[in-house]
């Protein structure tokens, strides 16, 4: 496997100069005007291979789940019925490891804790800083979806997600989205907007991303899905998670939910 010892060993920072200004600049209006920024290539073809070794080797350890949830990710709202768009269930099944699970020597830590890397995104997303979570499972996490998983329509409860595409199936899994979907012009939750997605009224965007592709995406306020994965060949995704502050570790419930444990120890 690849070892890197600094982040030029894992991007090719001729292609993407992340600390140049104008580069930062570009994205950040990209994101601002599309809600998503795609850097296929992003990571060098050595880097994948060995991130995704890893990722096969440590899919043993992977927690699975199938989870029936609404598009808020929140508890049933008493005050709106079942078949109302806010609480409407989808369907989301995957598979997860996390942070305590990467291996220490991994090229995800070395890009992760790059202060190049993290001014960069800090510029691009509008934060002050990035800072890692301060629990064990939360700040590097790789997702698996085999045959038949998904992600089901939703908003995610952060601003943004920093994700890598690492593998691609053969057919399915494609990220699909609508952004600004979340409120309507005056503030108001757009609940119509919602309900025409769930019964396939909208139409939706796709990304075309390959092995390598970084991927900043504006989740709090577009939906999102990964449509079902076809064939033998699994999806896997890295996610890359920072707080805008220091020592604030995902809630319990949400750890639970998504790792089916609170720590490395439990």
């Amino acid at each position: 496997m690849t070892t890197a010892t600094s982040i030029a060993d894992i991007v090719d920072l001729h292609q993407f100069q992340l600390a140049d200004a104008d580069f930062r600049t570009h994205c950040r209006n990209v994101l601002e005007s599309s809600g998503c920024v795609l850097l296929n290539g992003f990571l060098r073809p050595d880097a994948v291979q060995s991130i995704c070794q890893e990722a096969v080797l440590n899919q043993h350890l992977a927690y699975f789940c199938r989870q029936e949830h609404n598009v808020y990710l929140a508890p049933t709202d008493e005050n709106y019925a079942a078949s109302h768009p806010r609480n409407r269930r989808v369907i989301s099944s995957k598979g997860c490891i996390t942070d305590d699970q990467i291996p220490r020597e991994s090229v995800l830590r070395t890009l992760y804790d790059s202060t190049e890397f993290r001014d960069f995104l800090c510029t691009v997303l509008g934060e002050d800083s990035m800072h890692e979570y301060a629990d064990s499972l939360s700040s590097i996490n790789i997702h698996y979806a085999a045959d038949g998983q998904e992600l089901g329509w939703h908003f995610d409860n952060s601003s943004y997600a920093i994700t890598l595409l690492l593998q691609q199936p053969k057919m399915g899994g494609e990220f699909e989205y609508i952004r600004s979907l979340r409120y309507l012009a005056d503030g108001t939750v757009n609940f119509e907007g919602v309900r025409e997605v769930l019964d396939g009224e909208r139409e939706v965007q796709g990304i075309e991303a390959e092995p390598g592709t970084l991927v900043l995406f504006s989740g709090g306020e577009s939906i999102h899905r990964v449509t079902p994965v076809q064939g033998e060949k699994t999806r896997m995704l890295a996610v890359l998670a920072y707080n805008s502050k220091p020592g604030i570790a995902l809630s319990e419930s949400a750890r639970m939910t998504f790792f089916g444990r609170l720590g490395s120890e439990s």
